[in-house]
């Protein structure tokens, strides 16, 4: 899922585009853990606007879990007769819901067409209904002048005399590495790809990596862990079809409750079952499918099922991180990341307790059966927190505009700036804050690049 190719990981996501609660950004305040952001909901609210236009996002406004926000840029897309199952449930149990916000057309929208409910996302969408990158923004940057180098492989950021960075080298090829100028450089490589370059680009006065003052380069490393239950119902209803994005989520558990034993929550996202191939290659614990047991798996849950995936917040554990690995080296001969990850108590217990609500939100909705998987073992894709924003220079690798504080013309912009992973999905957070920093940089061009 982490992709390398233009639209980046924006082409296989599932396009759940959901903001940071407000909450996510005083976790110490509130919950005495992890560390608050330097920054605020309300002062990333605007670009989470302005970026939700830029994506197409498709939803509805009013959720009483966030504070007030405009229109979204499109109606939501359907929520299937599983989603109107679950949502009567939970209004009766007073549990939250709301249908799901996604970055894929309702209607035709910034030249893309509009989803057609074929519940493939996650192999990229062949209608250009959903929000990936290479359909929102490169063409567009392109048109105005940006030059994209594709196979291409970054191996080293590089500096001037004066400790400034100057640029990358890079391969693209056969051939010896190339170096790319530049007055400012931006690093969006992933929570894991992003610490990668920085600790291979270590340098005099730089021993231990770039901007790695701190020694939290690849430190904080959060992981956000998933479960999944489906729900199966007697009924037919046509859960074939439908997006891959989310047809509701819940909140109802997002926010610390300490008699649950466990700090911060998790956020629920419905959606659908899939077609034929999703069913076949989900079978029940110890279940061998074969011959005739197949199609009676395949009957069972084509059309009569949906899926809850529950997204659990991961805390900042300075010993979970991404280093260099001593042995394992890439095609060039580059060490590859090596990854430290430990799920911790506080995300087991998360999940314990999440498991059985949602058993709950199931059998109350009319599921004859449901089928757990703890610890959705492939899940790991929403890394984040690797380089995280502060405003102390000690205990922080960014400052609240992205720019490392010992190289002031190195910005980064992704998800590994991210201080706390909330339990939301973290494009549109990505988003907005990139879109932020830009501004920013735009704004002080001058002084970043002196």
């Amino acid at each position: 899922m982490l992709f390398h190719g233009v639209g980046g990981s924006t082409v296989l996501f599932s396009a759940h585009w959901m903001r940071f609660l407000p909450s996510d950004f005083r976790v110490k305040t509130l919950d005495g853990v992890a560390d608050d952001w330097p920054i605020d909901y309300a002062e990333l609210a605007p670009f989470y606007d302005r970026i939700d236009g830029q994506f197409g996002v498709s939803g509805i406004a009013g959720d009483p879990a966030y504070p007030d926000r405009p229109e979204y840029p499109m109606p939501p897309l359907p929520i299937g007769d599983w989603g109107k199952r679950v949502a009567a449930a939970h209004a009766k149990m007073g549990w939250h819901w709301w249908p799901g916000s996604n970055a894929i057309n309702s209607r035709d929208y910034g030249g893309r067409r509009q989803c057609v409910q074929r519940s493939t996302c996650r192999a990229g969408c062949n209608e250009g209904a959903k929000g990936s990158v290479d359909r929102t923004h490169w063409p567009e940057s392109e048109r105005h002048g940006v030059r994209l180098i594709t196979d291409a492989q970054v191996s080293r950021i590089t500096l001037d005399e004066k400790g400034r960075a100057n640029g990358a080298l890079y391969r693209d090829g056969p051939g010896p590495e190339k170096h790319i100028k530049a007055d400012v450089v931006i690093l969006a490589a992933h929570a894991i790809g992003t610490p990668r370059l920085l600790l291979l680009s270590a340098a005099k006065g730089h021993g231990n990596g770039l901007a790695n003052r701190s020694g939290l380069v690849g430190r904080r490393l959060m992981m956000h862990p998933l479960s999944r239950t489906i729900g199966l119902f007697e009924e037919p209803m046509m859960s074939w079809q439908g997006h891959w994005g989310q047809s509701l989520y819940c909140l109802q558990f997002a926010e610390t409750d300490v008699s649950r034993g466990f700090v911060r929550g998790a956020k629920w996202n419905l959606s659908p079952s899939g077609g034929p191939l999703m069913a076949a290659l989900y079978p029940w614990p110890g279940e061998r499918l074969w011959g005739a047991a197949m199609h009676e798996h395949v009957n069972a849950w084509l059309g009569r099922a949906a899926i809850w995936g529950v997204t659990a917040e991961d805390l900042p554990e300075v010993e979970n991180r991404v280093d260099l690995d001593p042995e394992l080296c890439d095609r060039y001969g580059d060490p590859a990341p090596r990854l430290h990850y430990t799920l911790s108590q506080n995300s087991r217990d998360m999940l314990a307790f999440m498991n059985q609500r949602v058993e709950e939100s199931f059998r109350a909705a009319g599921a004859y059966r449901t089928l757990l998987r703890p610890l959705v073992a492939e899940a790991g894709w929403h890394a984040l927190g690797t380089c995280r924003m502060g405003d102390d220079p000690e205990t922080s690798v960014v400052d609240r505009w992205q720019r490392c504080h010992d190289i002031p013309n190195l910005l980064i912009l992704d998800g590994s700036a991210f201080v706390t992973c909330s339990s939301v999905n973290p494009s549109a957070t990505i988003s907005a804050l990139a879109l932020r920093a830009a501004d920013h940089l735009v704004n002080h061009r001058r002084d970043v690049a002196r």
